[in-house]
């Protein structure tokens, strides 16, 4: 898949970017289809009127792991950030069409881990869904990209991401500190079938569906770090 400057360019200076057309009609229709097809009543799913999600997807649903690792995924993660990355976390979120879900500004600041340990510079420490999750020293999250794959064309109306550009360059940066006199903020329009990529440092906020659109998509973490003391990572997963 061509990779063009301006794509690697974006993700340094900006924290993301998007790319159109990662997966076909027939590719999505297939992953979809599978999605289908899983128990729901795993503790790893939550099911709400608002939001419906699966925790650790690749592993709660495996069938989906070579349709979503195509060529074209292959390529962007080779051209763009290396070999040496895995997956550390993948969710699958679907924001139904009369959905309220709303999330306000934040970073991604946690990563999930296989224990609690104490380890200088972890913490602090949160369990959601039996998972534990934790805040790594900072050179992680910098390290770290997501990859967000749109199983629907999703705009400001169907809760497109929106995002600060450049807040991924600003360390820790609290939502209540942001400056608007300063910021500017943009929303992240991706076409069905097409990928957004983004740094866990990036500040965005989701807003409620008012056009009574879906909006599904497969979230999945990347790193190529190892943690520290007897940490593991609690969903790590090799595509190569």
């Amino acid at each position: 898949m061509n990779i063009t400057p301006n794509i690697r360019k974006n993700i340094a200076t900006e924290g993301f970017a998007v790319i159109d057309n990662v997966f076909s009609t027939e590719e999505l229709t297939k992953i979809l289809q599978t999605i289908s097809r899983v128990d729901t009543t795993k503790p790893t799913f939550r099911k709400t009127s608002d939001l419906f999600a699966i925790r650790q997807f690749l592993k709660e649903v495996p069938e989906t792991f070579d349709l979503i690792f195509n060529s074209n995924i292959r390529s962007i993660i080779s051209s763009l950030f290396g070999n040496d990355y895995f997956v550390v976390k993948s969710i699958y979120f679907d924001k139904p069409e009369q959905s309220n879900w709303f999330v306000a500004y934040h970073q991604d600041l946690t990563i999930s881990v296989d224990k609690k340990l104490d380890v200088e510079g972890y913490g602090p420490w949160s369990v959601k869904q039996n998972q534990f999750a934790v805040q790594p020293p900072l050179d992680i999250l910098e390290s770290n990209f997501t990859i967000r794959i749109h199983l629907d064309d999703t705009d400001e109306n169907n809760g497109a991401l929106r995002v600060v550009p450049g807040s991924h360059l600003k360390g820790i940066y609290r939502p209540e500190t942001i400056d608007w006199k300063v910021e500017t903020e943009t929303f992240c329009n991706v076409k069905q079938g097409g990928v957004m990529i983004m740094k866990p440092l990036l500040l965005h906020a989701s807003n409620r569906t008012t056009n009574n659109n879906k909006r599904r998509v497969i979230h999945i973490e990347f790193s190529n770090c190892s943690l520290g003391g007897a940490l593991q990572w609690s969903e790590k997963e090799s595509f190569a």
